[in-house]
């Protein structure tokens, strides 16, 4: 029989490893379908808006593994946080592609200097109160969320986005040793984003 679901994203991990592991944390077969980029233009008019929806993705497999809050207040928060991860990532990519050098040299300091310490700051007092987690005191999706990003984050700005924050280090040691997840990596195709 074949799987329920196929996951079409490019040979990275971006924003599809924690859909990844989601589906192996959950022991739900799926297709790994990766994209080349050249072939990008003729998939994406078939796809929704011309994009991958992953963190709508995400958050639909959450409930089916039930890695999501115990109520709407819950749900609010872990939603909360992933925005806020993403606003992070998006402030990143939006530096690591930038094409103009001297627009990219000029927005590396505000970057390096203020953005990313303003994030890094609260995430890592978020996960010091909440119990080693980014929401709710407990393992959620938006834990598989960043663990899964922050490697594509780590090649963006050429550096561990983390190495300052123990408290981010521990949630991640903790999502990658969990056991499904820690035989995805040790499986998963060679990507450096």
């Amino acid at each position: 029989m074949a799987p329920v679901y196929k996951l079409t994203y490019f040979p990275l991990r971006g924003l599809a490893e924690p859909i990844r592991f989601l589906l192996h944390y959950g022991n739900i077969e799926f297709e790994d379908f990766r994209i080349e980029t050249e072939n990008w233009p003729e998939i994406k008019p078939h796809m929704p808006f011309g994009k991958i929806p992953s963190i709508a993705i995400t958050r639909y497999l959450a409930k089916k593994v039930k890695l999501v809050g115990a109520n709407d207040l819950e749900d609010l928060e872990i939603d909360a946080i992933v925005d806020t991860i993403n606003d992070l990532r998006g402030n990143i990519a939006r530096y690591h592609y930038e094409t103009n050098e001297a627009v990219k040299e000029s927005s590396k300091k505000p970057l390096f200097e203020e953005t990313i310490p303003y994030y890094l700051e609260r995430m890592e007092a978020i996960v010091k109160k909440n119990n080693g987690h980014l929401a709710v005191g407990k393992l959620t999706w938006a834990d598989f969320f960043f663990v899964g990003i922050v490697d594509t984050l780590n090649f963006m700005i050429k550096k561990n986005l983390i190495a300052d924050c123990p408290n981010l280090q521990g949630l991640q040691k903790n999502v990658l040793n969990l056991p499904a997840i820690k035989e995805w990596v040790a499986k998963r195709p060679v990507s450096d984003l």
